[in-house]
């Protein structure tokens, strides 16, 4: 098992400054709030990082950012996927994975392919890369299920080591559970899952309220992998107002809020996401008081 991915992996947002470019000092100061707070990894070029709206130069700057900063202290996972699979391969044979310890790969999104695509297209990716590949099933986002059959048949490939899947429903994640190694990590890519996921074997999260509270969410998935669901559930509950106003006008406007309001960096996002309304701050600061701080 590659434990260095057993609990929390936080999805770093990019900072932006107000002129909308990237904020290196930003993004150093919220490195330096979740790698002091104990998260175990750090997720880099994800979703939350409005990887959509960065060029690849900016993702070359980002990374590089972090592999500096980090210092080999915390493994780096970093996001590389889409919907052009020749693309993809291409983008890994020329990047420089010297400090990534893995590959988090999105399933192909808007082209709808079926399972033997999906199952295909990571087949390929996974020949092409020279470090481990995590799938990632987001059907909110990708309107496509990796359905578990497919997943457990890609689990058999040796260099696909991990699945971050968002499907909540509860007889999903239970066929993968009981199909694949138990090597093979199984990890919540929704934050409020993750405890559920975890009483059915899975391993922890990819998660966005880790970038503001990382010591508070990694304490709540390490207690649930010591099997200490009474200490968990209370931490869980505190995060529940918060958390869905996090997503409201789309992620990571909710959360670079909260970042704002922790000064560790501005809240400005990239069009074609806007900045929170005036009523979403509002109520993010007022749910902000109901987190249970460590």
């Amino acid at each position: 098992m590659y434990n260095q991915f057993v609990g929390t992996g936080v999805a770093l947002v990019t900072p932006f400054d107000n002129s909308g470019a990237i904020d290196i000092n930003g993004l150093i100061n919220l490195l330096n709030h979740v790698i002091n707070n104990k998260v175990e990894y750090l997720v880099v070029n994800g979703t939350t990082a409005e990887s959509a709206t960065t060029t690849e130069e900016e993702k070359k700057l980002i990374l590089q950012t972090v592999l500096e900063f980090n210092q080999r202290r915390l493994p780096i996972m970093y996001g590389l996927g889409g919907n052009n699979t020749a693309e993809i391969i291409d983008k890994i044979k020329s990047t420089n994975f010297d400090g990534v310890d893995a590959i988090l790969s999105v399933s192909p999104y808007y082209n709808k392919p079926s399972q033997e695509g999906i199952y295909l297209h990571y087949k390929a990716i996974a020949e092409a890369s020279p470090i481990p590949i995590f799938l990632y099933n987001v059907p909110g986002r990708t309107s496509s299920n990796i359905l578990p059959s497919t997943t457990i048949r890609l689990s058999k490939i040796s260099n696909i080591i991990g699945i971050k899947d968002a499907n909540t429903d509860v007889s999903h994640n239970i066929e993968i559970l009981k199909g694949v190694s138990k090597d093979f990590l199984v990890v919540s890519g929704d934050d409020m899952w993750a405890l559920p996921l975890i009483s059915l074997g899975g391993k922890g999260a990819i998660s966005v309220l880790a970038d503001a509270y990382p010591l508070e969410y990694s304490n709540m998935i390490r207690h649930g992998l010591n099997n200490q669901f009474n200490e968990a559930t209370e931490i869980l509950k505190s995060f529940s107002i918060l958390n869905p106003l996090l997503y409201e006008e789309g992620n990571p406007v909710g959360i670079k809020t909260v970042l704002k309001e922790m000064k560790l960096c501005e809240s400005k996002v990239r069009l074609p996401l806007a900045n929170a309304s005036a009523t979403l701050v509002s109520k993010i600061l007022e749910a902000i008081k109901s987190v249970k701080k460590a």
